[in-house]
C-alpha cells in the first residue's frame, strides 16, 4: 500500500504543477495587453532568445542538413531515385527536424538561463522587492520571455530550414555531383505552403512550452543555490521532454 501511496502522491504532484504551470502561461499571456507596457524589456528579451541563439541554430542546421542530405543520398542510390534527395531533406526540416531541433536547442540555451536567472531572484528575495515596490513579477518577468520565445522560435526554425536546404545542396550537389535542376524542380514541386506553415506553427508552440516551464520551474526554486541548480536541471529535461511530446500530438492533428 505504500508505494501504491507513493505512485499516486507523485502522480498528483506532476498533475498540480502541470496546472499551475498551464495557470501562469495564460497569466503571462494576458499581461502582455496590459499596461505599462515595458518596450525596453521585451527588446532585450527578443535579442536574447532570438539574436543570442543565431549561432548554434544555423550550425545546427548546417549540419543537419548535411548529413541528411548524406544520408538520403546513400539510401536512394540504392533504388536509383537520387533526384528525391532534395525533396526529402525539405519536407523533413520543414517539417519535423527545424522545428524540434531549433526547440532542444533553445531549451539548452535559453531555458536553462531563465529558470536560473527567476530561481536566482526568488531565493534572494527580488521577486518580493518587485511585488513591495507595486510591480506585478509576472508581467514583468515571465510575459516579456513568453512573447520573446512565441515570436522568435519561427523566426529561428526558419533560418534553420534554409541554411540546412543549402547543406544539403552543398553535399548533394557539389559533393557528391547529384543533378542541381532535378534537385530544385523537386523541392519546387513537392514541398507545399503548408509544410512550412506547419512546421512555423509547431516553433511557436515550443516556444511557449520552453518559456513557461522555464519560468515556472524558476518561481519554484527554493533553497538556494541548490535550489536553483535543480530548477534549472528540471527545467532544461521537462521542456526537451515536452517539445517532443507536443511534437507528436502537433503531428497527429496536423497530418
Amino acid at each position: 500500500m505504500k508505494q501504491v501511496e507513493d505512485i499516486g502522491n507523485w502522480a498528483l504532484k506532476r498533475v498540480e504543477n502541470t496546472g499551475s504551470a498551464a495557470l501562469l502561461a495564460w497569466e503571462g499571456l494576458l499581461q502582455i495587453f496590459v499596461r505599462p507596457f515595458r518596450w525596453r524589456v521585451y527588446l532585450q528579451q527578443l535579442e536574447f532568445v532570438g539574436v543570442g541563439s543565431l549561432l548554434i541554430v544555423l550550425l545546427t542546421g548546417a549540419f543537419t542538413g548535411m548529413v541528411f542530405s548524406v544520408q538520403s543520398a546513400y539510401a536512394f542510390k540504392m533504388f536509383n531515385a537520387e533526384g528525391y534527395v532534395g525533396v526529402t531533406v525539405a519536407l523533413a526540416l520543414t517539417r519535423e527536424l527545424a522545428p524540434v531541433l531549433t526547440g532542444l536547442m533553445v531549451t539548452g540555451r535559453v531555458g536553462s538561463s531563465i529558470a536560473t536567472e527567476i530561481g536566482t531572484m526568488g531565493v534572494t528575495e527580488q521577486i518580493d522587492a518587485l511585488r513591495s515596490m507595486a510591480v506585478n513579477p509576472i508581467q514583468y518577468l515571465v510575459s516579456p520571455r513568453i512573447f520573446a520565445a512565441v515570436t522568435m522560435m519561427p523566426i529561428l526554425t526558419l533560418l534553420f530550414s534554409l541554411v540546412g536546404l543549402v547543406g544539403a545542396w552543398l553535399v548533394a550537389v557539389v559533393g557528391l555531383g547529384l543533378d542541381e535542376g532535378v534537385f530544385k524542380r523537386r523541392i519546387i514541386g513537392v514541398l507545399m505552403p503548408w509544410d512550412i506553415w506547419s512546421g512555423l506553427i509547431k516553433s511557436a508552440l515550443f516556444g511557449l512550452v520552453i518559456a513557461t516551464i522555464a519560468c515556472h520551474s524558476g518561481y519554484s526554486a527554493a533553497g538556494g543555490a541548490r535550489g536553483v541548480g535543480m530548477a534549472t536541471t528540471k527545467a532544461v529535461v521537462y521542456s526537451s521532454v515536452a517539445v517532443l511530446v507536443v511534437d507528436y500530438l502537433m503531428t497527429v492533428i496536423m497530418f
